[in-house]
């Protein structure tokens, strides 16, 4: 695993303007780094700031102060277009919702925009929107409307478009829900032999256990815990003075 951080996120904060001239701050000086390779949980109760800083992590957004650099390039004082190319270069972003990802009329069409959009040739385009879907257990499925799929065939669907298109760091918002047990671990199985670098939310506690090395507590904004999944997690005090519950396997 190498040294250098993939990601690293440096006294972020965001803040949004309300009525009256005030601000919403919706994060407060969250820092942290991620090695090469290494699978980070975010968790905490619902409007900590979860998906904010996802989006922040992804280059989605600019912050109102810090900074977030991937593969050691500070992209928070980017334009909209120097941040996508960061992103393209080295991130895949995953949405909660898949309709909010998904637009082609197929899903070869949608899993090929990626590939596409970075230039590839056409032939090497073809090439990794079928090992792609090989890899999410989607093969045959390049004609087949997305609108025809369920919920976890849609997700699949997302993460073999970022896969496609060979990220060095997956960034997952709430991957696992809405999905029945069967997709769940299913998509456990898709991103445990995934070898770069993972930035996860969820409220799937369970899952954080069996995926991720470390977990990171966000309450309010800001970082109530950083550290070892197995010994955060099975704090029963910090668990449920944040809205959490120690997982079943840690009991």
């Amino acid at each position: 695993m190498s040294a250098e951080p993939i990601l690293k996120v440096e006294r972020l904060t965001k803040s949004y303007p309300v009525s009256g001239g005030e601000a919403l701050t919706v994060l407060r000086e969250v820092s942290f780094a991620l090695p090469a390779g290494a699978s980070l949980a975010i968790v905490g109760p619902s409007g900590s700031g979860k998906t904010t800083l996802l989006g922040l992590c992804a280059g989605l957004d600019r912050p109102s102060s810090g900074d977030v650099v991937i593969a050691g390039r500070p992209i928070g004082a980017l334009s909209e277009d120097g941040r996508a190319r960061v992103r393209n270069e080295h991130v895949g972003f995953v949405f909660q919702n898949p309709d909010d990802q998904l637009f082609c009329p197929t899903v070869r069409e949608d899993v090929a925009y990626g590939p596409l959009n970075l230039g590839l040739k056409h032939s090497a385009v073809i090439e990794r929107v079928q090992s792609s879907l090989q890899r999410v257990g989607l093969a045959g499925y390049e004609h087949r409307s997305t609108l025809q799929l369920s919920v976890g065939e849609r997700k699949r669907v997302c993460l073999a478009g970022v896969l496609a298109c060979e990220p060095q760091m997956l960034v997952l918002d709430e991957p696992f829900a809405n999905l029945d047990p069967r997709s769940r671990r299913s998509l456990s199985s898709i991103l445990k032999s995934f070898a770069g670098s993972q930035v996860i939310a969820t409220h799937d506690l369970d899952l954080v256990v069996e995926l991720c090395g470390r977990v990171i507590v966000l309450d309010a904004g800001q970082v109530h815990a950083d550290g070892a999944v197995r010994t955060v997690l099975s704090d029963p005090v910090l668990m449920e003075r944040h809205g959490l519950e120690v997982p079943w396997q840690l009991r």
